[in-house]
């Protein structure tokens, strides 16, 4: 079949990966695609939050079946287009994709299913805003209602930080995604990212991830879009899955069915675990970034599989092959992430290095110039790698880390440390 990705990013490069290892795929084209996806496959210059021109574009080319990596086109309703012109799409509806462009839809999705999340007020002015965490006290958590590519959460340890963050987002720092902001409990325990293929009827869970959100060793520093990640979960354990599934994910999906928008696509469910009871902290509307890669390094080829059967409801009768093993992605960034940083450095020995079902270079933001690759964004590389052991995983990807000739790059030398300790 023909297959158009939608996205340029390290997890389009993933997805890319993994399905170009099926026989089924027979043209893969990504859109807009970088410097990395381009080495596996046709990239093409399209505006992907543009559902017309991706309607125009997938006609034009033949296209059997269309995946849409990133939020954005998503919330923009570029699937519903698709499906309106008679093509096959992985990823839900703009009105099921809700669930991640709004924190406040979210949480009444919850309440409604009684699913278990923290306790929250929604304000569409500062002074209120205020006056509940005045009232709530810290540590507290900011969150603006909208799209804000990962960075519009803010978990303040003060009263003044939270306070900060509201007059922050209210202030136009997240644009039009802040316009409303949701003030909610502070969770304790551990963090872990479950996910799930939905066809509108039956979940098929296809895996876990922990990711690392803080810029710096030991989960200092400010968030970002993650710096690394590594499948699977060990807090994740078959109890906790099922009581996730059981009291969180297929309420939720029985109530968006309710409603009258089921949700198909994949669902990206974070959960804050503690004493054995996940609750939930946010639901995304695609794979994560970097959880993706780990994800596909770990799945291969029958990703395919699972995101087609899921596209076209048939959910019911796919399986999903585990291998007995571990996967982890190191994320290389641009000096000065998640601040202003630095475009245009060459990076080099990206040719030396392995690529085969076990050490693989994801791009993110990376760019072709005159015949070199150079980092063109915040996170540039997603080194990840597989093994036998979690701790095996992790060496092979940092031996890769240290052959990539990139001075300036920043990254973490302890993803996993949840895990190893």
């Amino acid at each position: 079949m023909n297959i158009l990705i939608l996205g340029g990013g390290g997890r389009e490069h993933a997805l890319a990966w993994a399905v170009m290892q099926n026989p089924k795929c027979d043209k893969l084209i990504v859109a807009p695609g970088n410097a990395g996806i381009a080495m596996i496959a046709e990239c093409a210059s399209l505006d992907i939050e543009d559902g017309a021109r991706v309607v125009d574009f997938a006609v034009a080319n033949s296209i059997d079946f269309v995946i849409v990596g990133p939020e954005a086109p998503l919330a923009a309703g570029v699937s519903d287009m698709l499906r309106e012109a008679g093509l096959l799409v992985f990823g839900p509806s703009a009105a099921a994709a809700k669930l991640e462009a709004s924190k406040s839809f979210t949480k009444e999705i919850c309440d409604a299913a009684g699913a278990p999340t923290a306790a929250w007020r929604r304000f569409t002015e500062a002074g209120p805003a205020k006056d509940y965490v005045q009232a709530q006290g810290a540590p507290i958590v900011v969150k603006a209602d909208g799209l804000a590519a990962g960075k519009g959460v803010v978990v303040a340890e003060t009263v003044e930080q939270a306070i900060e963050a509201i007059d922050e987002m209210f202030g136009g720092a997240f644009g039009a995604a802040g316009a409303e902001v949701v003030v909610e409990e502070f969770m304790t325990g551990e963090e872990a990212s479950f996910f799930v293929l939905c066809d509108g009827e039956t979940v098929l869970p296809v895996g876990t991830a922990q990711d690392h959100k803080r810029i710096g060793e030991g989960d200092t520093g400010p968030n970002t879009g993650g710096m690394g990640a590594y499948s699977p979960a060990p807090i994740m354990t078959d109890a906790v899955a099922e009581l996730a599934l059981e009291e969180i994910v297929r309420p939720t999906m029985a109530e968006m069915a309710r409603r009258g928008t089921p949700y198909q696509g994949v669902l990206y469910v974070g959960l804050m675990i503690e004493d054995g009871r996940p609750r939930l902290v946010e639901y995304n509307v695609r794979f994560g970034d970097p959880e993706c890669q780990v994800l596909m390094m770990r799945l291969g080829a029958q990703a395919l599989d699972l995101m087609h059967a899921c596209a076209e409801g048939r959910l019911d009768e796919a399986r999903v092959n585990w291998a007995d093993d571990h996967a982890m992605t190191v994320v290389m960034a641009a000096e000065g992430y998640p601040g202003a940083y630095e475009k245009g450095a060459t990076i080099g020995g990206l040719e030396r290095l392995p690529e085969d079902s076990r050490n693989m270079v994801f791009h993110a933001g990376t760019a072709e110039k005159d015949g070199r690759i150079v980092a063109a964004g915040g996170r540039v590389l997603n080194v990840t790698a597989r093994g036998d052991t979690l701790a095996e995983a992790r060496e092979r990807a940092y031996a890769v880390c240290d052959a990539i000739e990139w001075p300036g790059a920043v990254f973490r030398r302890d993803i996993g440390w949840r895990a190893l300790k």
